[in-house]
């Protein structure tokens, strides 16, 4: 898949003299933060959804990693139909995979969940792929990280949206009411997404021949491009620390400082907020000061001194420095995704959307499997240190590679 460096004059794609084309981001924000809403749905009615059903809620905890396990698979494919329909295409079929999984879940019962899981995750993985196509033409290079940043917001912003509306929702109206309240955005995204369809698809190759030569192209990169390889190995290290710091920080504090589950909740918020307010800043530095792949290096050193810290968190801590280890943590571990999606699109050449494919594939693949370790690990021993030991080793490690990597000159996006 080739990706033109050019800017169009197609509407909504007009760059103001920042270089930012804000019909493509606001689009691809979007979609991200609904799809994301979506995914997150399940677990936070979970207990509702327990309740009416009469089922145990923990496996409809289950629900997000199919999501992300069938994500791994849809985000290496994606981009042999994006050559073939579009990206725009792409997008409205990620959408319609977001409505039938609403219209569905909010229909039946505990196995409708399960194969609604099934049907998000199919669409959910071309998130990435279908915005790298959309924006690498339309953005100038000096602000491709920032670029990249903002539209990552949407993973933690559909997380924020849901845990705050939803539950509102079902208590006032039942569970199937806050899955079907977000058919409407879903299907106006659906709709807004055909607006630019012959336009922003018009380089589409209709000849193109599915599951042929190019479906691998994400495997010929990893094999072929060694700074591919840095970052898929870094993605997948640090987008598993990140949902490590999600999924046990509440549990760790309450058990190890002495802090209650409301106060816990709050650190825990702090965190995702530190994620939120840090990427669009890492991405202009990036942009600015630092290569993407540099920076990685940096949060990954980083992210290995918070882990430490965080295991050593007890309650002889004082609550300011719980949250600084909070915030540096969120900064880090939750903060890098865009700088890593924009050096995916940066350093690999031609092959843009196959790249960020690649990324994709290899942070949900951390988010399966990184944090099932960490509970091992917490679980044998009796202790958080040695888990969060090891999660420090593993962000170093991966720091020091990206820093001490080879970066080809001239292919940064400065």
């Amino acid at each position: 898949m080739t990706s033109s460096g050019g800017r169009d004059s197609t509407p909504g794609s007009v760059s103001l003299a920042v270089g930012i084309p804000y019909g493509p981001l606001i689009l691809t924000l979007a979609m991200q933060t609904l799809a994301t809403m979506a995914a997150f749905s399940a677990p936070t009615l979970a207990p509702k959804i327990a309740e009416d059903l009469g089922v145990d809620g923990h496996l409809i905890g289950f629900f997000v990693s199919t999501v992300y396990g069938i994500g791994i698979f849809s985000a290496l494919l994606s981009p042999d139909f994006i050559q073939k329909f579009g990206a725009v295409r792409v997008g409205q079929f990620v959408m319609l995979g977001v409505i039938a999984m609403l219209a569905i879940a909010g229909s039946g019962g505990l196995y409708a969940l399960a194969f609604c899981a099934v049907v998000l995750g199919v669409g959910y993985g071309a998130t990435a792929p279908v915005s790298t196509h959309l924006l690498i033409p339309r953005t100038k290079p000096s602000v491709l990280n920032l670029v990249f940043s903002i539209r990552q917001i949407g993973v933690p912003l559909g997380g924020v949206l849901g845990a705050l509306i939803l539950p509102f929702l079902a208590v006032e109206f039942g569970w199937r009411i806050a899955f079907w309240a977000q058919l409407v955005p879903a299907a106006l995204l659906l709709l807004w997404f055909q607006y630019y369809r012959n336009s922003w698809d018009a380089g589409r190759n209709r000849a193109h021949r599915l599951f042929k030569g190019e479906l691998l192209r994400p495997f010929y990169l990893l094999r072929d491009n060694h700074l591919m390889r840095l970052l898929a190995i870094a993605s997948f290290s640090y987008a598993g620390i990140q949902l490590c710091f999600i999924g046990f920080m509440a549990l760790h504090l309450t058990e190890m400082t002495g802090l209650n589950l409301i106060a816990a909740g709050q650190v825990l918020a702090l965190y995702q907020i530190a994620g939120v307010a840090s990427r669009p800043l890492w991405g202009w530095i990036a942009d600015r000061y630092i290569t993407s792949i540099r920076l990685l290096g940096v949060l990954g050193l980083v992210m290995g001194m918070a882990a430490i810290a965080a295991g050593q968190l007890s309650d002889s801590w004082s609550i300011w420095s719980v949250l600084l280890v909070a915030i540096v943590a969120g900064a880090t571990a939750s903060g890098y995704t865009g700088i890593a999606y924009g050096a995916f699109a940066a350093f690999s050449g031609k092959y843009r959307t196959e790249a960020t494919a690649l990324g994709s594939g290899a942070m949900f693949a951390g988010v399966l499997i990184m944090p099932t370790v960490f509970g091992l690990i917490v679980g044998d021993a009796a202790h958080y240190w040695q888990a969060y030991g090891v999660m420090a080793l593993i962000a170093a490690a991966s720091g020091a590679w990206l820093m001490t990597a080879k970066v080809p000159v001239g292919a940064t996006s400065d």
